[in-house]
């Protein structure tokens, strides 16, 4: 019993004895935390769901050009989904984390997400549409409130692919337009369309998709109608399902034209439209400003001032397509 006092009694005093050491180690991490610099966040909210869109490339680039690098002076919290429901839910998540900046991309869903999260944190989006009649701004050129970006007006761009399409597979009796009706701008794309097929004579099928399923049933329903030619819209869900969707246009013999490359790179047989990595490079360098003090009011609405035209001749090729010489020069990129 003695024994297994003093044992006891030992113990106590050695505990004791370590105290100051663990007190002196604890004071010391401390400190050290208090000098480490807080690294700012950057909420990305996202219409596109599962890992980071490939535009994070040119996103991280507009940064670094600021002096951001990702993991040393800047982090990123990504937040996506291509169920638009959801997109609410997941700003308010990024707002409750206390990010510095929201980006917001792909489509308007998410920018109008972001908007009804927080008036106070600043917002930079890269969305199609006018953001003036989205509310987004209260003008491209003084975008007032905490909101700014890049926007790439889908109108002038619709016209323009309806053109190419046309000179691909001329004298098409009917064009069908695949879009996503829970995307904000489906209606005001659909609109564009019409207005500009009924100027050249075209008679447009609209086929709305959300889903897998009835994205199915969207081509089937192209093929009986007699649908010679495709224009799919800009969406989240369609380019996280760029390569289902190349596929069932080949397995339907429907030519098909896209809004941005990574459908040509999945199989898609054209795209045309802004070039995604520039115009996240020039949203990430305005939240390298923004992150510097300047402030997204004072910041203009920027346009992209460069376009990608993608064919895939092995696609073309399968189909049983010629493409015309005047189209193989225009080309940004030919995929063999």
């Amino acid at each position: 019993m003695k024994f297994y006092r003093r044992r006891q009694f030992l113990h106590l005093v050695a505990g004791a004895a370590a105290l100051p050491a663990v007190s002196r180690i604890a004071r010391t991490q401390a400190a050290q935390a208090q000098r480490r610099p807080v690294v700012p966040a950057v909420g990305w909210l996202s219409a596109v769901a599962g890992r980071p869109p490939q535009s994070m490339i040119g996103f991280r680039k507009g940064l670094s050009e600021l002096g951001y690098i990702e993991g040393q002076k800047i982090a990123i919290e990504f937040r996506g989904s291509v169920q638009y429901d959801r997109l609410p839910a997941l700003a308010a998540d990024l707002v409750s984390r206390q990010v510095t900046v929201i980006f917001a991309s792909a489509t308007a869903n998410p920018a109008l997400a972001a908007k009804a999260a927080t008036s106070t944190i600043p917002i930079v989006f890269a969305t199609a549409g006018d953001p003036v009649k989205l509310g987004l701004v209260a003008s491209l050129n003084r975008p007032g409130g905490n909101m700014t970006g890049v926007t790439f007006f889908t109108s002038t761009l619709v016209v323009k692919r309806l053109e190419l399409v046309r000179e691909l597979v001329p004298q098409l009796p009917i064009i069908g337009f695949l879009t996503n009706p829970t995307n904000l701008l489906s209606e005001t794309d659909t609109m564009d369309l019409q207005a500009a097929a009924a100027n050249v004579g075209q008679q447009i099928v609209v086929l709305n998709a959300k889903t897998m399923d009835e994205m199915e049933v969207a081509f089937a329903t192209a093929a009986r109608l007699g649908v010679g030619a495709l224009l799919v819209d800009g969406d989240g869900f369609f380019a996280r399902n760029a390569d289902q969707l190349a596929a069932l246009a080949l397995r339907y013999k429907i030519p098909a034209s896209y809004p941005s490359r990574i459908f040509a790179a999945a199989g898609g047989l054209m795209s045309y439209g802004d070039d995604r990595l520039e115009s996240a490079r020039l949203a990430g360098v305005y939240v390298g400003r923004i992150l510097k003090g300047e402030k997204p009011a004072d910041l203009p609405v920027l346009q992209p001032t460069k376009f990608e035209f993608v064919i895939n001749l092995k696609t073309a090729n399968a189909l049983g397509l010629t493409i015309p010489r005047r189209l193989l020069a225009f080309a940004n990129e030919v995929i063999d």
